[in-house]
C-alpha cells in the first residue's frame, strides 16, 4: 500500500479521494527546449513523498535530477544537461556534457581514465577517453507507463540502448527505471546483452554523484569495508580521513578509493551518505542497495573542491585504471555470445536520524 501524508492508504481509498492518481504522483514524458540540452526527451517522476527525479532518454535513461522535500540529492556540473549529439569522446572530452546527476552510467566496454589498449582491436585503434560511450546513446523503444499492481501504485521508464561498431561490439543494454507511489527508493534494472557472435569484454559503473546539501562538512560514508585501495599517492595519505568529507577548498585535488566490500550471503550490501547536521539535526541521506556478485567493487571519488563540491559512490565490475590493468588482474569480465548480466541497484533516501540510525546499525552487520 502507498504510504502518504503518515498512513497507509489501499488503492481505492485513494481513487475515491482524487480524480487523477496525477494529483498524487505520477510519470510523464517532457522534452527539453533550451541550449545544448534542446531536443533532449526526458521523464519526470513524482512519488508523492516529496522524492523527485528525471531520467533523461538520451542519455541511456540515466538520472541527471533528484531532489527530496525541495533538498537537491545531487550535484549539477556547470556544464548542465547536454544532448548527446555535443559528445566528444576523445580523451578528456567526457567531462564537456558530464551534468553530474544522480546516476551516470560507464561503460560499456570500457571506464575510468583515457588509455591506450593495443590489444583492444578496431574499437581501441585511436586510444580510448574517459568512462565509455555508454551515456551518451539514447534510448530506442522508449516505453514510459504507470499501472496499478493490487494496492501498489508503479511508475517506469524503459528503453535500449545499443552500442555497437562494424568489427567490434555489439552490446544491447536493456535498463527499467522504476518507482512506486508512496516510495522513497528508486531501482534500476539492467540487462547488457552481447548480441555479436565472439565473446566481449565488458566494463561496467554506476557513477552517482551527489551533492549539497545531502553532502556538506562533516558529512559521513557507511561503508562496510574490508580494504580501502587509494588510487593515488596522494589519496593515500588522506586514506584514514576517506570515511568523512571536508568543506569547499578551491585547491583540493580529487581522491579516489577501491573499497572491498562485505556484503550478505547472497551477496547484497548497502553503502551510504549521511549529513546528521541537516536542517538543524534533523538529518538527511542517501543509500545505494546493490550486489557484489554483479559489481564486486565500489570506487569512491572524493572532490570537496569549490564548485566541484561533489563525492560519487561508484559500484563497478572492476577498478578505473583501464583495460589492460582489469585484463592483468583478472578482473575483467567477459560475456559470451548471445548471453547476458544483469544488474540491479536501489538508491534510497534516509528521511531523518532514525532512518540513519537503522542503515548505520545495517551496514555495521554486514
Amino acid at each position: 500500500m502507498p504510504r502518504l501524508f503518515g498512513r497507509d492508504y489501499s488503492r481505492d481509498e485513494l481513487l475515491q479521494k482524487v480524480g487523477s492518481v496525477d494529483q498524487l504522483g505520477g510519470v510523464r514524458q517532457v522534452v527539453l527546449v533550451e541550449g545544448k540540452a534542446a531536443g533532449s526527451r526526458a521523464v519526470e517522476f513524482r512519488t508523492g513523498t516529496g522524492l523527485r527525479f528525471t531520467a533523461l532518454a538520451e542519455r541511456a535513461l540515466d538520472i541527471c535530477w533528484a531532489d527530496y522535500r525541495g533538498a537537491s540529492l545531487c550535484w549539477q556540473s556547470p556544464c548542465g544537461v547536454v544532448h548527446p549529439s555535443y559528445f566528444e569522446p576523445e580523451g578528456l572530452g567526457w567531462l564537456r556534457s558530464f551534468a553530474g546527476g544522480l546516476l551516470v552510467t560507464c561503460g560499456m566496454t570500457w571506464f575510468g581514465a583515457p588509455h591506450e589498449d593495443p590489444e583492444g582491436g578496431v574499437e581501441a585503434h585511436s586510444g580510448l577517453g574517459l568512462h565509455g560511450r555508454v551515456a551518451h546513446i539514447p534510448a530506442e523503444n522508449l516505453y514510459v507507463d504507470a499501472a496499478w499492481e493490487d494496492d501498489e501504485y508503479i511508475m517506469w521508464a524503459q528503453g535500449k540502448m545499443r552500442e555497437a561498431m562494424v568489427f567490434g561490439p555489439n552490446l544491447v543494454l536493456e535498463r527499467k527505471v522504476s518507482t512506486r507511489l508512496g516510495e522513497n527508493r528508486i531501482w534500476i534494472d539492467d540487462s547488457v546483452r552481447n548480441e555479436a557472435f565472439v565473446e566481449q569484454e565488458h566494463m561496467l559503473m554506476y557513477h552517482c554523484n551527489l551533492g549539497f546539501p545531502v553532502l556538506d562538512e562533516k558529512g559521513e560514508y557507511l561503508f562496510a569495508s574490508d580494504e580501502v585501495i587509494p588510487r593515488t599517492e596522494l589519496a593515500g595519505e588522506y586514506v584514514d580521513e576517506s570515511n568523512r568529507f571536508a568543506a569547499p577548498d578551491p585547491q583540493q585535488e580529487e581522491l579516489v578509493y577501491y573499497h572491498r566490500l562485505r556484503g550478505q550471503s547472497d551477496g547484497t550490501t548497502y553503502v551510504a551518505f549521511v549529513n546528521r547536521g541537516f536542517n538543524g539535526g534533523e538529518g538527511l541521506g542517501v543509500y545505494f542497495k546493490f550486489n557484489l556478485q554483479q559489481m564486486p567493487w565500489l570506487c569512491q571519488w572524493k572532490m570537496p573542491g569549490a564548485q566541484t563540491y561533489v563525492t560519487g559512490i561508484e559500484p563497478a565490475t572492476g577498478q578505473g585504471d583501464g583495460r589492460p590493468g582489469e585484463r592483468e588482474s583478472g578482473r575483467m569480465i567477459t560475456i559470451g555470445p548471445q548471453q547476458s548480466r544483469s544488474y540491479n541497484l536501489e538508491i534510497g533516501v534516509l528521511a531523518g536520524e532514525r532512518e540513519i540510525g537503522e542503515m548505520e546499525d545495517l551496514i555495521a552487520s554486514l
